[in-house]
């Protein structure tokens, strides 16, 4: 076989490799999403809408401050792991794995001993009816990012299903269970007691998937010696962690300022549009599940066919996928948001432009992924900085004007913006196009 053959064959395997993963993530995050509906709705059902809104308040808060807590080492993990294995560096995959685990827990629980002094200086700020909820939530959250860093640490060996099973199916079933559990004990239907719920969910699959995660790993990557980099993995994770810092802004800085600008009745309602949203969401995140990881071993073998390659084949499938989802999802709204309650169905609306803005940044391609998975994070960074930037401006200029409809059309604007000037980065900066229209991706 000529070298160029074994190249046409291997950027071939590795596509088909890609879709297969894609294919799984894809199938989970339908199935996840469709019990993460039926949670929201339940709690929606139970609490309220006030009070569901200010649940969707403090869950918003879980998820900023949980992601957040890793400082990039989430994702860093499957750029650097895949990259060490390709080259045989077992030692330093073995020293990445276990120091990025020890940082997790050491984060975030720092992060949890800060807000909980900082709620406990500032609870008469606060209020009643957050300050129970906050403190459940500060619980959660070292379990909460230790269970992003294994979900980190499945797809860097390329565990597609485990990875995102327990997160994604596990847990939510397991708040259903729980929450209905708890009222049966007598417990109120409360914000508090439904963070109990949520409590109780992580901890419990976080513990059967760090398990099972263990177990392939000894049988995968045997014990052994470890080699650590710390400083170049520290000038790679910051980066990171600025991106990921400001793709959780942008993808939640519409609730915190509507909890901020209007009362929790607004909150709720928007939240509840925005949980529909996933079901469209979920499709871009499937291909960056299957992808990225293979995008950072292209990139150690400096394999441009291959990377040309699966950039191409992701953004059509991708844009296609997105656009059909979100269609079928706008059709279903007024029944998906009806099930909420009647008030929800003002919601259809603002699904309407959050789906717009999600098929027109999909439609950029996977320029995020590239840009933090072959070396220029740091450019990824600026660009999400400013996007996070230009988010807080609008919606602090429209909500005030035209309510929540002004918090829809700020994320949906920021969307297509930052995806337009990621993909402008890629083709400058690794001269790959991303684009749904480029041709030849490159």
């Amino acid at each position: 076989m000529t070298a160029a053959a074994a190249t046409v064959d291997g950027a071939l395997g590795a596509l088909a490799r890609a879709q297969r993963s894609a294919l799984v993530v894809l199938a989970i995050r339908v199935v996840g999403a469709a019990l993460a509906y039926g949670v929201q709705v339940l709690l929606a059902r139970l609490l309220g809408k006030a009070e569901y809104g200010v649940y969707a308040a403090v869950w918003v808060w879980i998820a900023i401050l949980g992601h957040g807590a890793l400082f990039g080492v989430g994702q860093s993990v499957y750029r650097f792991v895949p990259h060490y294995r390709a080259r045989g560096q077992d030692e330093l995959a073995r020293g990445f794995l276990a120091g990025g685990g020890w940082f997790v827990v050491a984060s975030a629980t720092t992060l949890a001993g800060l807000g909980g002094l900082a709620l406990w200086l500032g609870r008469d700020a606060v209020g009643p009816l957050y300050l129970m909820p906050l403190a459940v939530a500060l619980v959660i959250l070292p379990l909460f990012a230790l269970q992003d860093y294994v979900e980190g640490v499945a797809r860097a060996f390329h565990w597609t299903a485990l990875a995102i099973a327990p997160p994604y199916l596990v847990r939510p079933a397991l708040i259903i269970a729980a929450m209905l559990a708890l009222m049966a004990a007598g417990a109120p239907a409360d914000p508090a007691v439904a963070m109990i719920a949520f409590a109780i969910a992580v901890a419990l699959s976080l513990a059967a998937q760090a398990v099972l995660v263990l177990r392939r790993l000894r049988r995968t990557l045997p014990p052994g010696a470890r080699a650590h980099r710390v400083r170049e993995w520290v000038a790679a994770s910051l980066p990171i962690a600025a991106v990921d810092f400001s793709t959780l802004g942008n993808s939640y800085i519409d609730v915190l300022l509507l909890s901020l600008l209007l009362p929790p009745e607004a909150v709720g309602l928007y939240f509840a549009a925005t949980r529909i949203l996933q079901f469209v969401v979920f499709v871009p995140y499937a291909a960056t599940a299957a992808t990225a990881g293979r995008f950072a071993e292209a990139g150690a073998l400096d394999d441009q066919a291959t990377l040309r390659a699966m950039v191409r084949r992701t953004v059509r499938l991708t844009t296609l996928a997105t656009l059909a989802t979100g269609a079928a999802v706008l059709l279903a709204s007024p029944l998906l948001l009806a099930m909420f309650g009647p008030a929800f169905v003002a919601g259809v609306p603002l699904l309407a432009i959050l789906i717009a803005g999600t098929v027109g940044q999909a439609a950029c391609g996977p320029a995020e992924d590239l840009l933090t998975m072959l070396g220029a994070e740091r450019l990824c960074a600026a660009v999400s900085v400013a996007a996070l930037a230009l988010a807080a401006g609008l919606g602090l200029a429209l909500i005030p004007v035209l309510g929540t409809t002004g918090a829809a059309l700020a994320m949906a604007i920021t969307a297509v913006t930052r995806g337009a000037a990621l993909a402008l980065a890629a083709r400058r900066r690794l001269g790959l196009s991303t684009h749904l229209l480029a041709r030849d991706g490159a």
